[in-house]
């Protein structure tokens, strides 16, 4: 069966891309609204290690914050590293933040000290840059090695720093294991090339 329906056009993807992005960071502002409001009562979604009755909290852990400097801290990161990801097609897109976001989660769980409290979408960011980065390379697209190239500029000593596990109040286990899902996402996730068919009459 032949796929009839029509490829989008580039300043589609953009507008989605842009749509896409802008409504995420907005929801994250807006849980943290609710959150102040009911005297933080959305915290409690965060990610206590080890606790069988917490792992339903790997995903909800992604999109709640502990205060609006934390949420503020976030937003702008992904609102540009989720828009250049998604520019490669929002399904896609959607499945490597899934991918990210599960194995974070689960990571995290396993591997963050005991009584600690994780939530917040570092871990997605973190794994966005690390799937820009690689992801170009992975595929041959030379916009997408100049994009991991950019990325790698404007946020690679931030990246860097998240990684130091002298920072007391962050996690640093999130952010790394979030950079290694987001690379993993690049290889699994990864265009198949497409081959030429030539017509039969």
């Amino acid at each position: 069966m032949t796929d009839t329906r029509p490829a989008w056009s580039r300043g589609e993807r953009v507008r989605a891309a842009a749509v896409l992005m802008a409504g995420w960071v907005a929801l994250l502002w807006v849980l943290e609204v609710v959150d102040v409001a009911t005297g933080h009562a959305l915290d409690g979604y965060g990610i206590v290690p080890r606790t069988p009755s917490e792992l339903v909290d790997v995903v909800p852990s992604a999109f709640v914050h502990f205060g609006f400097s934390h949420v503020a801290a976030n937003s702008v990161p992904l609102l540009v590293l989720g828009f250049l990801a998604a520019l490669g097609g929002i399904r896609r897109f959607l499945a490597v933040c899934a991918l990210i976001v599960v194995a974070d989660g689960l990571g995290v769980w396993l591997i963050s000290p005991a009584d600690s409290n994780t939530a917040g979408a570092s871990g997605l960011i973190f794994g966005l840059f690390g799937y820009l980065l690689v992801s170009g390379f992975v595929e041959r697209r030379p916009l997408g090695v100049l994009a991991g190239v950019l990325v790698a500029a404007v946020w690679g000593g931030s990246i860097l720093a998240g990684l130091a596990p002298t920072q007391s109040g962050v996690s640093w286990q999130g952010h790394l294991i979030g950079l290694a899902a987001g690379v993993a996402a690049a290889f699994l996730l990864r265009r198949r090339p497409t081959r030429s068919r030539v017509p039969v009459v």
